[in-house]
């Protein structure tokens, strides 16, 4: 571990002389890649020094502690020798975990899926009130959220809604809600006080960069245009601006119709297509890697039940990670932070435990 340090700290320096040289930095290509890399491998460097520090911090003491006679001086350095010893096993599970192999979408911005599932008009209820979870929780993150597309039904339900959410790290934090939740609950239009579960999927796809090669072919399309029907101003339900795509290799079908200009719904709906296509094929790597797979807490199999709203209890429970929080209310309001967090830690631990064996 240690060799593989000092090489990334060799690498860090060398990063550094580059971005001060003049030929590199008018090479803004060169110079944004070498940004990046150095953004990357800097909190990895820092905890590297500080650990150094420490290790340097302990010999030191003991060197001190062999000749030292003063008795109360001797107590001072073995506090700061027992304190620096530590600090370095802490330091040395934190640097393992910034080892750790970063998924390459962490950065990205992410594109969500919700859909209604078993349940019927009170699942659609629940896909709504999803949404909003997730729209609280990307403001209190102060991320941008564009809506794609919604289907929504009368009674303030949505059968399917997609959304983008712009933000630093939002996949890496948001991966972790992908997969069925399962809502228990007495529904409204329940008389008999019955309590009902319904189901909810929800997909999260990376936002597809432009370097990503995603082919997609003009024949293997069909773009469809219409009116836009639900709610919408005048300009939205009188024109044909809503757009329909239908990709027949697999059978993806992408219907557009938020914005009142039928080039903005076909860009939306191509957004929407290309990280589809992009998300199958990160699936169909996962599935290759099995391994993979099983180190990982709940981040590829779309059919993993991996949560239980119970509203008569006020509970919410992740299954992946046998966690159960009594706020409901507030979880419902976007407050999922301790969830997310308790997901990365679980899945840290996996990928140690794995690297370990």
């Amino acid at each position: 571990m240690f060799d593989r340090l000092d090489d990334i700290l060799i690498r860090y320096q060398q990063i550094m002389e580059e971005l001060n040289d003049p030929d590199v930095v008018n090479d803004q290509k060169h110079f944004r890649k070498l940004m990046k890399e150095q953004s990357d491998l800097q909190p990895l460097v820092e905890k590297y020094t500080e650990y150094k520090n420490t290790k340097q911090t302990i010999e030191d003491s003991l060197e001190m502690l062999e000749v030292e006679d003063d008795e109360e001086m001797k107590e001072m350095l073995k506090e700061e020798l027992s304190s620096a010893k530590k600090s370095v096993e802490e330091l040395e599970q934190k640097l393992k975990i910034l080892l750790l192999p970063k998924d390459p979408n962490d950065d990205k911005n992410v594109i969500m899926e919700i859909r209604a599932g078993a349940g019927g008009d009170e699942a659609a209820l629940f896909a709504a009130e999803m949404y909003r979870l997730y729209v609280h929780y990307a403001e209190g993150q102060h991320w941008r959220v564009e809506l794609l597309n919604v289907d929504e039904i009368g009674i303030g339900g949505m059968k399917e809604v997609n959304f983008m959410i712009t933000g630093q790290g939002a996949y890496s934090k948001l991966k972790y809600e992908s997969g069925v939740h399962r809502v228990q609950r007495v529904p409204e239009t329940e008389s008999g006080g019955r309590i009902h579960t319904s189901t909810v999927s929800v997909a999260v796809m990376p936002e597809v960069d432009e370097d990503i090669d995603i082919v997609i072919d003009e024949k293997d399309i069909r773009i469809d245009v219409m009116r836009a029907s639900g709610n919408g101003g005048q300009c939205v339900n009188t024109t044909d601006s809503a757009v329909r795509l239908t990709h027949y290799p697999t059978g993806i079908v992408i219907y557009s119709q938020t914005e009142k200009s039928q080039l903005q719904n076909k860009e939306k709906a191509f957004a929407l297509l290309r990280a589809k296509l992009y998300d199958l094929e990160c699936q169909k790597q996962h599935d290759a890697e099995a391994e993979a797979r099983k180190s990982q807490i709940g981040t590829g199999d779309r059919s993993e039940k991996i949560r239980t709203y119970n509203f008569p209890q006020g509970r919410v429970t992740d299954h992946r990670i046998g966690l159960t929080l009594y706020k409901l209310d507030k979880i419902m309001n976007g407050d999922i932070q301790e969830i997310i967090d308790a997901c990365i830690a679980a899945d840290q631990a996996k990928k140690l435990a794995n690297m370990d064996e």
